[in-house]
């Protein structure tokens, strides 16, 4: 095996994730920066679109750590595919070989995956549920970002399956283009981030900071309530974990227990690459 450094990365649709993994296998301190355009609230499609092909030209250099040869990279990408071989073509120009990309399995030791097509299942998703096994329980697995997902793994590793939204900025977004009156509305007032006490409910007093947390306020109530058909199906309430940009947004507004986990995909990452390196392992898949 090759003595050189081994980098995580974890390629979302709209932001760069990064860590070294360090002696005790485990990723190191994460890096995140953002590698695709994020067009603001009131942005029509043709801007983003055009936003978007400006931030293509970006170089993949630019936003990982300096690589040298022999250094290997083990990379899990939901993006999209112009911007997965963008990243491969670099870290192979820089380290001298291609990235290992994880891809969902049917099982992993004792995780099990849940979709009846189980390569159907996002790799991202998969890592963190990798990542959530470790914790010999049964967890919530919220990662919010572009999109959000939950899932739902048992303390036996089953995972039982999950869903998918639009994330707060998608979903805004979505509002605004099918709408007249409040893009025009939304357009005309700066707005603010909402914030606010944890827990609380604030009500919005400006069209921009309505749908903002119209957007907040749909999803914490799907966690909740995915918590609760969780409790209703295991007997008992999952532990709730958060991942992903808006992450900590959403944490303001839930009213159940829940732990911040930023690197959560980072450490599945670690999990399942150690798996791979098993010398019980006979045949590698990625």
């Amino acid at each position: 095996m090759s003595s050189g450094r081994i980098l995580l990365v974890d390629l979302g649709n709209t932001r760069l994730k990064w860590a070294w993994l360090d002696r005790r296998g485990r990723p190191g301190r994460m890096r995140a920066t953002v590698h695709a355009a994020v067009s603001g609230s009131a942005a029509t499609a043709a801007t983003a679109a055009t936003a978007a092909g400006r931030a293509a030209d970006k170089e993949f250099a630019q936003l990982l750590p300096p690589l040298r040869r022999g250094d290997r990279v083990i990379a899990v990408s939901v993006a999209a595919p112009e911007r997965r071989r963008r990243l491969a073509a670099t870290v192979r120009r820089l380290a001298g070989s291609a990235p290992q990309f994880i891809r969902s399995r049917r099982s992993e030791g004792t995780l099990r995956n849940g979709y009846r097509e189980p390569w159907r299942l996002g790799a991202d998703r998969w890592a963190a549920l990798a990542a959530a096994r470790a914790l010999q329980r049964a967890v919530l697995v919220v990662d919010a970002g572009t999109a959000v997902t939950i899932d739902l793994l048992g303390g036996d590793g089953r995972h039982h399956g999950g869903w998918i939204l639009p994330g707060v900025r998608m979903m805004g977004e979505s509002l605004l283009r099918g709408t007249g009156g409040i893009r025009r509305r939304a357009a005309a007032t700066s707005g603010r981030r909402v914030g606010g006490r944890r827990g609380a409910v604030p009500f919005a007093r400006s069209t921009l900071e309505a749908v903002e947390a119209g957007a907040l306020l749909s999803i914490s109530g799907a966690i909740e309530r995915a918590a609760d058909e969780a409790r209703l199906r295991l007997g008992k309430r999952p532990r709730v974990l958060l991942t992903g940009g808006d992450a900590d947004r959403l944490a303001r507004r839930l009213r159940i227990r829940h732990e911040l986990r930023p690197a959560l995909v980072l450490e599945g990452l670690a999990q399942l690459h150690a798996a791979l390196c098993s010398p019980s392992r006979r045949r590698v898949t990625v």
